[in-house]
């Protein structure tokens, strides 16, 4: 299965979900997003094949979310794009491409919908909290 991570190795959260793909045999292809930014067309066709909309990929903690205004509801997908495009790290992670769909991995299980489901293992993430418990299930909160 060829699955795309935008990745940032300084997220929990991103580092958590990386883990997960790998745990189920797969060596995603790993975009550090803040190094090898995705492009407009890009961003813009991530936000479409998530079914959300733009505004939902857009990261508020540690970015500039605030000093650009970009809470404003009037703003326009290309002026979020433009911000984005300035602003790499505006760009929520992890998102996740796969042949099951693309998704914006927050909580990191949520990964786990893009995966092939069958004969999962135990897997715990890097603060302990189980996400496939010792009979293969995938734990719900």
């Amino acid at each position: 299965m060829d699955i795309v991570i935008y990745h940032n190795p300084a997220c929990g959260t991103s580092r958590n979900a990386l883990d997960l793909i790998r745990h189920v045999g797969i060596e995603p292809h790993v975009i550090e997003y803040l190094k090898t930014p995705p492009s407009r067309a890009m961003v813009a066709w991530l936000a479409e094949r998530t079914g959300k909309p733009l505004r939902d990929l857009l990261r508020e903690k540690g970015t500039p979310f605030v000093e650009l205004g970009l809470g404003d509801p009037a703003l326009t997908d290309d002026q979020l794009l433009d911000a984005i495009e300035t602003h790499p790290v505006l760009l929520n992670r992890p998102i996740v491409v796969s042949p099951l769909g693309v998704g914006l991995c927050r909580p990191s299980e949520a990964v786990l919908d893009l995966l092939p489901a069958d004969d999962l293992k135990p897997f715990a993430k890097e603060d302990g909290e189980v996400v496939i418990d010792d009979a293969g299930q995938r734990v719900t909160r």
